[in-house]
Parts: C-alpha cells; structure tokens; sequence
C-alpha cells in the first residue's frame, strides 16, 4: 500500500472519531451550532472514503482504452467532495431557520463545547498532516480533503465562540445564527474544492513558478548539446503527473542519434525535479526558429 494510500485510509479513522466526538457534543446539548459541526464531519468520512476510490482508480497504469492513464479520478473525487459540502450546507441552513425562529436552551452547553474542542485538536493535527503530504506526494486528492478539514476546524472555533457567547450572555438566538454561519462558510469552501478540481479536469497550466522552473531545468540541459532554442512549451497537471511537452530546435546538420540523446538527458533533468512527469519532445531543424522562446543557456 503506498503512502498516499495509507494516509486516504487513516483520514476515514480519523474522520470516524472526530464524527463519533461531536455527535456525543451535539446529543448532550441539542444545539444546532454542535450538530451542524457533526454534519459537516460526516460529509469529511464521506469523502475520505471517496479520495479512496479515487486514489485506487489513479493507481491503474495505463491502458489500450486510457493510454494516458487514470491520474485524472482523483479530481473528480474532489468535485464530489465539494458537492457533498454543499448540500450538507443547505441543510444545516434549513435546519438554522427553523432554530431562528423558535430558539432553543441547549443541555451541557460547557460539556460539549469541551468534547467539540477536542475533536477540533484532533482535526486540525490530522489536516497539517495532509495537507504537507498531498504536496509532497503532489496528490489533489488530499490536498482538498486536508484543505476541507481546515475550513471544518475555522467552522468549529466559530462555532465554539457562538455557543460560548449565547451560554455567557442568555441570547440562545446565537446558536441557530452560528450554525448559518457556519453553512454560509461550508458553502464557500465547497465551491473552492470544486473549482480548483475543475481547473485540473479542464487540464489548467502549472503554476508561474513551476513554470518557471521548468524552462531553467530545459535551457540548462538543453545547453549539454547543439539545441538552438525550445519554444511552443506546453504543460498540464493530471493528478500527481505533470505532462509537459515542446519543439526543441537543433541545427540542420544534427544526427538523429545526437537530436535523440540531448532528448534524452532533457527528459532526465526533468524527471529527475519532477519525478512524476511526462515529457514529449518534439525535435525541429533550425529554420523553424521562433526566436520567442526558450533561450539555450551557453
């Protein structure tokens, strides 16, 4: 099983028993705030468990139906977490309007609250924890997912402070208004995860500095042979794989041996800053020259 795997995996058993902690905070209390605090935790197990299908489908090598491979499962993963969150959402709205207009005294408001801040502890470790990883492991997947629970851990402190607030000053009326608040901001993180997969299912650019960093990693290999320039670079983000492809202008007379070995040490230097890339190398003679791209470092 690899990391990645493992990590999908604990963030279900983790998401179980921050769910399990706040579900005990909500029935000791009543307090809508609590609950929509709960239910938000059970869409993060619901979609733990969806960056698990997602992770195992990516994990397919490529196939004669996807030659490309499967690396793009993991950003409709989190499409459907950031839908999850969204109709979780409405409900707890739902739910705040019908508290709005009959207020009611939650039980053991300082117990719960207690519970509740724990869970909180627990979820903010685990979304560092994710957060750094998914990076490292360059998986959207559980970037979104660690992404998802800090928002659950700012939507708890706001929830922690509006039950805090309406026990020290008798106003219970803070309590269905918190949990609103706390769906309005759900709602807002939802359309975040969403929007961020769909720039990767519409295949967006790497980022400017990564970017960047490519073309010195080009113009300094390119330079270990006869390339006059590199132009037309293309890239894209597939889950962990990054696809990158360019011309790369060598002069007329360059044997096809020599064209294919600078190609090759091209490929490496990116493979080696990349190690999930692919690269497609498209060689052009020299009077194909655009003079507007990738200068060859001397």
């Amino acid at each position: 099983m690899t990391r990645v795997m493992k990590l999908a995996f604990g963030s279900v058993i983790i998401g179980l028993l921050v769910m399990g902690l706040k579900v005990i905070a909500w029935w000791l209390t009543g307090s809508l705030a609590l609950m929509s605090d709960a239910l938000e935790s059970l869409v993060n197990v619901a979609a733990a468990v969806a960056v698990i299908v997602a992770l195992r489908v990516a994990e397919r090598p490529a196939d004669s139906n996807h030659p490309y491979g499967h690396h793009k499962a993991e950003f409709f993963s989190a499409v459907l977490e950031g839908v999850l969150i969204v109709i979780a959402a409405l409900f707890i709205l739902r739910e705040a309007y019908g508290g709005f207009l009959a207020p009611s005294v939650p039980d053991a408001p300082l117990a719960g609250m207690l519970i509740n801040a724990g869970a909180s502890l627990i979820n903010g470790a685990w979304a560092f924890v994710l957060i750094r990883a998914g990076r490292a492991h360059r998986s959207p997947a559980l970037v979104a997912d660690g992404k998802h629970l800090v928002t659950d851990v700012v939507s708890s402190v706001g929830v922690l402070i509006g039950v805090g607030l309406a026990f020290a000053t008798g106003w219970w009326v803070l309590d269905p208004v918190m949990a609103a608040l706390v769906a309005l901001n759900i709602l807002w993180s939802g359309w975040g995860v969403i929007r961020q997969s769909l720039s990767g299912l519409m295949d967006e650019a790497v980022s400017d500095e990564e970017l960047s960093r490519i073309r010195e990693i080009i113009a300094l290999a390119a330079s270990t042979g006869d390339a006059v320039e590199a132009h037309d670079l293309r890239t894209r983000h597939a889950g962990q794989v990054t696809f990158i492809d360019f011309h790369l202008v060598m002069p007329g007379a360059t044997t096809v041996d020599d064209a294919h070995k600078l190609c090759d040490r091209i490929e490496a230097a990116l493979m080696e800053a990349l190690p999930d890339a692919r690269v497609t190398i498209h060689v052009e003679p020299e009077h194909k020259a655009k003079h507007n791209g990738i200068v060859v470092l001397s």
